[in-house]
């Protein structure tokens, strides 16, 4: 674990998601050798930071694609994807876009080259304010595809 918030998640399920193919066919620069793609993603908590008062061992958690701190002015309101502080490497796309949006999984160096959910394990940074606890009776496939909907799911849980 880097920091205190983080979580560890073993991935039993991650979906591709058309985004990727932007990915695939080099629409999106930054992609590096070794990236570990995969933005859909949910899984069993293994891990907890010291500062992670939000998740414990064992939660099954839906995993939103952009990485939230919960507490920029974006993020007060709201509005992750808008997220000031996710993204380490904001100039980066600002050159491309004039704005640097959050940090996301999977998805490009531009956006913080965070490695996805196509793995057996994934480090959640800022894991007290992205990840969504699965109710108990609903299966990985029920759950797996509201990760790309994060600004929803975010605040609002499952609906």
């Amino acid at each position: 674990m880097e920091h205190g918030r983080d979580a560890i998640i073993k991935v039993p399920a991650c979906a591709i998601c058309s985004s990727d193919l932007h990915l695939y066919n080099g629409i999106m620069p930054e992609m590096h050798g070794g990236d570990i793609m995969g933005h859909e993603t949910m899984g069993e908590v293994v891990d907890v930071g010291r500062d992670n008062k939000t998740l414990k061992v064992g939660d099954r958690v839906v995993v939103p694609f952009t990485i939230a701190c919960g507490e920029c002015f974006f993020c007060k309101r709201g509005f992750y994807s808008g997220c000031e502080r996710s993204n380490p490497h904001p100039h980066k796309v600002r050159e491309m876009w004039g704005n640097s949006p959050a940090g996301l999984f999977g998805y490009t160096h531009l956006l913080g080259g965070f490695s996805g959910g196509q793995a057996e394990y994934m480090r959640v940074p800022d894991a007290d304010v992205g990840p969504v606890k699965v109710p108990d009776g609903l299966t990985d496939e029920q759950v797996l595809f509201l990760s790309d909907i994060s600004d929803r799911l975010h605040g609002g849980g499952f609906l």
